[in-house]
């Protein structure tokens, strides 16, 4: 983008015009004077000019007419348009206060030397939100929060479980063991294969300090209440998690849907390309490619992102609505703890650009404080 200062002989209100698309978009049209590409013309030719090559100059010592002359006047003109354009869009976008997100897309309809340069913008926009009364939806799903208390019934199913998988385990060995013998004697045993139902029908062993001695780690458990309090607490950790996600999931769900916005699609893909990062990473640290496990699960990588674009734009959405209701509670992150976090984040990821490491903090931040806020409604 052009660095210049000078004074600009327009008005942004009047020269240009914005209306609104669907998709949370906007359209500018308008047109710049001549005299501003003319103030690009240098800038034009000296970025040009870099690649030209020819007999008896030095690589940037070509003089400007015999760079006009080679690479001829309409080029140039392209140059200077695109030039004019990057300087005045961010003008643009102030006088009209157009919340842009990413980047326009630019048609140029007018364009000959001497004449103005006629173009149009596309981009899309911050879109409004209609907020619902999100306190009291949130006060009304807290009201039905599931408890996070382990019951005796959900331990004894626990145990339950670990005796029966204890039991279906050592009987798959000793069938292995038979299986052995029996290869030695040529004798061959057909094995049915073990449903879910046959699994719940084994008899399980009583629940004794020598069974819990043969459970987990050696030494891990000495006593059936040592046990069982392990399990207690394991749950407990398990179901408060669970409980909580979902609470949260459901309060959010709850405002998002009352809430009404017109989703732009960038955000859209801005989401699927996060989850598509995400899930190379997650590969790459199983030793696996993208396109290997695309043949193995038989999808294509558009297939993918047809199944995910309802989660991206559910999570487009929820972030909108964090970031709406943030502002209407004045929901700002503590600096000090800000400070601190982002300091650690740059002594893990030493090569992590400063200030896209705060705004990612101070997002986190703030969503967090948000759903605090709105879980103790």
């Amino acid at each position: 983008m052009s660095q210049s200062h000078h004074h600009h002989d327009i008005d942004f209100k009047k020269a240009f015009t914005v209306e609104k698309q669907e998709g949370s978009q906007v359209k500018i049209t308008g047109e710049i004077p001549y005299s501003e590409l003319l103030e690009e013309r240098a800038g034009a030719i000296k970025a040009l000019g870099k690649n030209v090559k020819i007999d008896g100059f030095r690589a940037g010592h070509v003089p400007e007419a015999v760079i006009v002359k080679t690479i001829g006047e309409m080029a140039i003109l392209a140059e200077m348009a695109e030039r004019a354009i990057a300087h005045m869009y961010p003008h643009i976008l102030e006088e009209h206060d157009i919340d842009a997100i990413g980047y326009p897309q630019i048609s140029i309809t007018k364009i000959a030397p001497e004449n103005p340069l006629g173009f149009t913008a596309t981009v899309a926009v911050l879109p409004t939100i209609t907020l619902p009364d999100y306190k009291a939806l949130a006060k009304t799903v807290n009201a039905a929060k599931e408890s996070t208390e382990v019951t005796d019934a959900d331990v004894d199913k626990q145990i339950n479980d670990i005796l029966r998988q204890k039991a279906a385990y050592e009987r798959l060995q000793k069938k292995a063991a038979a299986k052995a013998e029996s290869t030695d004697s040529n004798e061959v045993i057909e094995e049915p294969l073990e449903t879910e139902a046959d699994l719940a029908k084994l008899p399980i062993p009583e629940l004794t300090n020598e069974v819990v001695a043969t459970l987990g780690q050696p030494g891990q458990f000495a006593t059936v209440e040592d046990f069982k309090s392990k399990i207690r607490e394991h749950l407990a950790i398990e179901k408060k998690q669970m409980v909580e996600s979902a609470h949260r999931a459901k309060i959010t769900d709850t405002i998002i849907e009352a809430s009404v916005m017109d989703i732009p699609q960038v955000l859209i893909d801005s989401e699927l390309n996060q989850m598509f990062a995400q899930m190379n990473e997650d590969l790459e640290q199983s030793n696996l490619k993208m396109e290997d496990y695309l043949k193995h699960i038989n999808k294509t990588q558009d297939d993918l992102k047809k199944d995910w674009t309802p989660a991206a734009d559910k999570r487009a959405k929820l972030q909108l609505v964090l970031n709406e209701i943030a502002k209407k509670e004045e929901v700002k992150p503590d600096q000090a703890q800000l400070d601190a976090q982002v300091a650690q984040l740059l002594e893990q990821y030493k090569d992590a650009d400063k200030h896209r490491v705060e705004i990612y903090v101070a997002s986190v931040m703030t969503n967090e404080a948000v759903m605090k806020l709105l879980e103790n409604e």
